[in-house]
């Protein structure tokens, strides 16, 4: 029953949270110079031009009203139409969005399959020669710009040793994708190396943590190997906290995705935000950062949930 509540209540708090996004992104395509006429119809559009483009789209109404009627065309997947490409908005990201998601996801897969055992391999050789090491190698990564880190990788992969191709994978569908996998290694390792740098720091400094809690104290006087009270035990309270951060580390993950896609040339929601910002094609700026903003909070949304459900400590009440 409180674990019901719980869901319920997370629920209804990301409602609101979109909801106030929604209020933002309504606010920022207002506050564009010249006002949204100008803004989505271009610098060179007419005053009867934007006369009738305010009447066509109710701008001539008080903002409650607009903001109802946004609303509105929100819930029915209508974001716009974009200026520079003359499609819809919501069709751009329909195309888009998937390929984004396998980059980001593949790069969170590989960021956690090599943070995971990472951090937990440097607890257990703490104030040792090799955790020195990694630590250092994982500050130099965290404050390696990803567009710097995919530069040399483009160079060292593709120019010098020529094992993979320098572009990403192209075409319209994800078959075409998944269809040059060699093509998708570079942009991969270019997302996940920050993730491994942030995260083997949590998840070394969570098992650290646990390794002096007494259920570990009891598994060592009960005559159990430490591999096993490592994977029995520790690991499933050290993923706690990294299953939490990972939920807040969905807008990292989309942030770098724009600028992986962007040096890679691969087609997702970062090159496509890429060009409208390149164009100031507002409407399709503005409908990736609901995207992405929506994505945001669901994936917060899920990480709550899962943590809940990894750690029956976790109490409704106090989370």
């Amino acid at each position: 029953m409180d674990t019901t509540l719980y869901l319920i209540r997370r629920v209804l708090q990301a409602l609101v949270v979109i909801l106030i996004v929604t209020v933002i992104v309504f606010c920022l395509l207002h506050a564009l110079p010249g006002g949204p006429a100008r803004g989505i119809l271009g610098p060179q559009a007419t005053a009867q031009q934007i006369a009738a483009f305010n009447h066509e789209q109710g701008l001539y109404r008080p903002l409650p009203v607009q903001y109802a009627h946004y609303l509105h065309t929100l819930l029915r997947g209508d974001l716009g139409t974009s200026y520079t490409l003359n499609e819809a908005v919501s069709r751009l990201i329909e195309q888009r969005l998937p390929k984004t998601l396998v980059l980001t996801v593949l790069s969170a897969l590989l960021g956690l399959l090599l943070a995971i055992p990472l951090g937990m391999w440097q607890a257990v050789r703490r104030n040792r020669p090799v955790d020195y090491v990694i630590t250092t190698l994982s500050f130099v990564a965290y404050a390696t710009p990803v567009y710097f880190l995919g530069l040399v990788l483009v160079l060292v992969f593709t120019q010098v040793l020529d094992w993979f191709p320098s572009q990403a994978p192209q075409g319209e569908t994800l078959a075409d994708v998944f269809a040059q996998p060699n093509a998708l290694v570079l942009p991969v390792v270019a997302g996940a190396a920050s993730m491994v740098a942030v995260f083997s720091r949590y998840m070394r400094a969570a098992t650290l943590e646990n390794l002096q809690e007494d259920y570990v104290r009891t598994a060592r006087a009960g005559g159990s190997r430490p591999g096993a009270i490592l994977r029995r035990h520790v690991l499933r309270n050290s993923l706690t906290p990294v299953v939490a951060m990972l939920g807040y580390y969905v807008p990292v993950l989309f942030g770098g995705a724009l600028v992986v896609e962007q040096l890679f040339n691969y087609p997702g929601m970062g090159l496509l935000f890429w060009s409208a910002a390149q164009s100031s094609d507002y409407p399709v700026l503005l409908g990736c950062v609901l995207v992405i903003s929506v994505a945001t909070v669901i994936g917060t949304l899920l990480a709550d949930v899962v943590q809940r459900l990894i750690d029956p400590r976790t109490k409704a009440g106090r989370t």
